[in-house]
């Protein structure tokens, strides 16, 4: 496997602790319960390039286990190089946590975060830094890539993709300029030219931002269907934890970072049934313990980790 592209986990630390850690009024009451927490089930649901995995493993017990999944088949692989017979890596979306026996986890790890080699390999097309195939699919093994769907989607469709998933005010404009491209000289299908075409159809951007960022990540989001995956993933998560299992989710922009906080708010209350005003109220799933942002030492070693947000939740016994 190629080396050149390195990975720094963000929040690496932060997010094994709080995936491994016990409730005060538990560690209180059982002391066992730390060596019970070492001894469980653990799901790494983004392995990327493995930080979580490695750290999560070194503390867990011989009695321990721990399930990656990734779409990315070089991650895959990088995982495949780990000797720890209580290691298994799935090659599938974290969506298929849905395939899991119920209250078969003790906890849940969810690093939304696009990792390193991704962005800096151009030949995956992520980043407009380089010039690459405009691909960005997380699986190249399967699925349309940004360059085949721009070179069959309407104005309307490209418009709606770039404003909902970019938050891009331009939105309108770039997508014009995409198919006015396209029927004068064929499509796009390099990140050069793409990000060239968004320059030139975005008047003003807020300073040090390139022209490009908010239709790039729009792209990739929606050609990788990663919001649709984020809540089927969230939502199997109540079913797979045990009670007491923690949920552990790192976020990189506000569209993630709004359906996990919404998720989170939504099961830590209980449910009154407005028909039935006598009942009682269904009791809430989660009980949520923290919100987490790196630390100004680990933003200056690590640039890319200044927007990140870690939101822990544990599930209930309900």
């Amino acid at each position: 496997m190629d080396t050149t592209w390195q990975h720094t986990t963000v929040l690496l630390n932060e997010a094994v602790d709080s995936l491994l850690a016990t409730t005060g009024e538990l560690a209180a009451t059982d002391p066992a319960a730390t060596a019970d927490r070492a001894a469980g089930t653990y799901v790494d649901a983004t392995f990327g390039r493995g930080g979580h995995s490695r750290l999560i493993l070194s503390r867990l017990s011989p009695q321990g286990r721990l399930i990656a999944f990734d779409k990315d088949t070089e991650a895959v692989a990088e995982a495949r190089r780990i000797p720890d017979p209580r290691f298994v890596i799935r090659h599938e979306g974290f969506s298929h946590l849905t395939d899991m026996p119920a209250a078969s986890a003790a906890g849940i790890l969810m690093d939304l975060g696009v990792s390193s080699p991704q962005i800096d390999n151009p030949a995956r097309g992520f980043s407009f830094r380089f010039d690459g195939p405009l691909d960005m699919r997380m699986d190249t093994t399967r699925g349309q890539s940004v360059a085949d769907w721009l070179a069959e989607a309407e104005v309307q469709q490209i418009a709606e993709v770039i404003r909902d998933y970019g938050e891009e005010r331009f939105a309108l404009q770039i997508a014009k300029a995409l198919v006015a491209r396209r029927q004068e000289r064929g499509p796009v299908s390099t990140t050069a030219e793409l990000a060239q075409l968004v320059a030139g159809a975005v008047k003003t951007r807020e300073p040090g931002q390139d022209p490009a960022t908010r239709t790039f990540q729009a792209l990739r989001i929606f050609i990788n269907a990663e919001l649709e995956e984020l809540q089927q993933a969230l939502e199997a998560s109540l079913d797979v934890l045990q009670p007491q299992g923690r949920l552990v989710v790192i976020s990189f922009h506000s569209l993630e970072d709004r359906i996990v906080k919404q998720f989170m708010t939504k099961h830590s209350r209980e449910v009154y049934d407005r028909r039935a005003p006598f009942a009682e109220p269904k009791p809430m799933k989660l009980r949520t313990i923290d919100r987490i942002k790196p630390s100004a030492g680990e933003v200056a070693r690590n640039p890319r980790s200044r927007s990140a947000i870690m939101r822990v939740a544990e599930r209930t016994a309900a």
